[in-house]
């Protein structure tokens, strides 16, 4: 038996995040992690002899400069590199649509002169929009009290907070902020442009993770929520880890063990134990018992509560409202192993835009389209492809004069039968992206493919889903993952919440395990 303050269960990045905030300020903390390797889904594996690549996360932005800059983890060996273009989208034999610095408004121009006079517009009204939720990304949210005034008082003051923050929107902007939390991303967009590349090349970041139509109500927040990064303190920038995904959680890692925090690997979980009505430790696969003080799960909402604990010391209503928690994400992640670069048919030659992220889906019809496809029988015919090459800006990665490709894939249903269907859902995919770069087939070497199934099983991530659970209205903000528990509060004492199942949502953010270490320290009185 062992004894510790923390135990957080899942050494996922926010899980580290929140071991080295508590650490730091003088608790003794045990990671566990069940898998051979830290970092849960932002991890950097070897798939295919001698070709290494994030194996689920893929791309960065949304980690927060804070951790960054407290962790340290520019000392720990992390260094990111912009995209040299932002996307590319070949929209048939002969077109294509390159943004990026310098260069979105003349190619918008190729398809509408008053898109690209709109440009600017857009930018400054959605980021007005991001720069409040950038604000509240690092701070809990309001949570439900019960009790009286005066049990109710910190969070009344916390919500005035949030709503001084709202009002230093102008009217506009508070309009925006309504349709943005509450329409689609095609109604959003429709209202802004009349072009579709651009249109599509946009509303793309609604319908990633999010096994839903562009023209879904509440796909306008997902689109949100993928625009309020940063790398190297350009905001909206999109980069690459040099060395994967993996290099943000090794750093982090590091970090964890300058700070004497105990990581120990293959240290699967069993049960989250309770005794009196409050967390009292765990039981790990092996058996072993571990004591502590504060219980933190950075794993899915619905792992946590529906398998790792006894339904009966959680409260009745809780069980109900967790049950309905909604998660599964139409996601089908490949990782592809290249004898050379593709070669667009639009535009064949080597560039920038093998650095960008390369949408193979030229309109929002096209989107919704694969999403009802997908629906009716179990994958889109026609799926919706995002590449990223990380190998035209890190030659770690692949053999000199090889090279790996990221394949992000929508919609596929998350409820089949993946052990059947995978190798066929794969070869489609692969044949996809042929049909855009003639001989891309015959460069493939190998590939790994993750269906949702698989992205559950490795990664606990139920139904596939990489936000832990849908970012939809009722699952956002002081209602994540349950309205009363939005403060990584835990229904049973001592018990708490760091992933991304918590505010602000998915995302290799930190914030989540930013958030709950601090709510934690000021609940251990530190």
């Amino acid at each position: 038996m062992t004894q510790t303050d923390v135990v957080i269960v899942g050494g996922g990045h926010n899980g580290l995040v929140c071991a080295w905030y508590l650490a730091r300020r003088g608790l003794k903390v045990v990671v566990l992690e069940k898998r051979h390797v830290v970092g849960g889904a932002a991890v950097t594996e070897e798939f295919h002899p001698g070709f290494r690549n994030s194996t689920a996360s893929y791309t960065v932005s949304l980690l927060s400069p804070r951790v960054i800059a407290d962790m340290g983890l520019a000392r720990h060996g992390l260094r990111v590199v912009e995209r040299r273009a932002s996307n590319f989208l070949p929209l048939n034999d002969r077109e294509y649509l390159l943004t990026g610095e310098g260069r979105t408004h003349d190619e918008v121009a190729k398809f509408s002169h008053k898109d690209a006079d709109r440009l600017d517009a857009y930018a400054d009204r959605l980021e007005a929009i991001a720069e409040v939720l950038r604000d509240l990304v690092l701070k809990a949210p309001p949570n439900m009290s019960e009790g009286g005034l005066l049990a109710a008082m910190p969070e009344l003051i916390k919500a005035g907070g949030v709503g001084r923050r709202m009002g230093r929107l102008d009217t506009t902007g508070r309009r925006d902020l309504l349709d943005l939390f509450t329409k689609s991303a095609g109604n959003w967009l429709d209202g802004w442009f009349e072009s579709d590349p651009i249109k599509a090349c946009y509303g793309f970041d609604s319908i990633v993770g999010n096994y839903a139509s562009p023209y879904a109500a509440g796909s306008a927040y997902v689109l949100l929520h993928h625009v309020f990064g940063e790398v190297n303190g350009k905001k909206g920038a999109w980069g690459h880890a040099i060395g994967g995904m993996g290099a943000i959680t090794q750093a982090m890692a590091k970090a964890c063990a300058e700070a004497d925090v105990t990581v120990r690997l293959d240290s699967g979980v069993r049960e989250v134990l309770t005794e009196g009505g409050r967390a009292t430790g765990v039981l790990t696969e092996a058996g072993e018992r571990i004591n502590a003080r504060t219980v933190v799960a950075n794993v899915h909402p619905r792992l946590l509560y529906e398998r790792l604990m006894d339904p009966e010391a959680l409260p009745a209503d809780f069980n109900e409202r967790i049950g309905r928690y909604a998660s599964g994400s139409g996601t089908f992640r490949m990782n592809v192993a290249l004898s050379e670069l593709p070669r667009f048919s639009c535009l064949p030659e080597a560039g920038d835009h093998l650095t960008a992220g390369i949408i193979m889906a030229p309109s929002l019809k096209y989107m919704d389209e694969a999403w009802m496809d997908a629906r009716r029988h179990g994958w889109s015919q026609k799926p919706i492809i995002e590449m990223l090459i990380p190998s035209t800006l890190d030659d770690s990665l692949a053999p000199a004069g090889r090279h790996v490709a990221s394949l992000f894939c929508q919609h596929v249903e998350p409820g089949l039968d993946w052990d059947v269907h995978r190798d066929t859902v794969a070869k489609l995919m692969i044949e996809t992206v042929d049909g855009y770069a003639p001989g891309f087939k015959a460069s493939v070497l190998g590939y790994e493919a993750n269906s949702p199934l698989d992205l559950e099983r490795k990664f606990g991530l139920i139904g596939g889903d990489i936000f832990h659970g849908k970012l939809s209205l009722d699952q956002l903000f002081s209602a994540r993952p349950v309205l009363g528990h939005g403060s990584y509060r835990g229904p049973v004492k001592g018990l708490y919440m760091c992933g991304a199942g918590t505010h602000p949502g998915g995302g290799v953010t930190g914030a989540p395990g930013h958030n709950a270490a601090r709510e934690i320290l000021k609940d251990l009185g530190r």
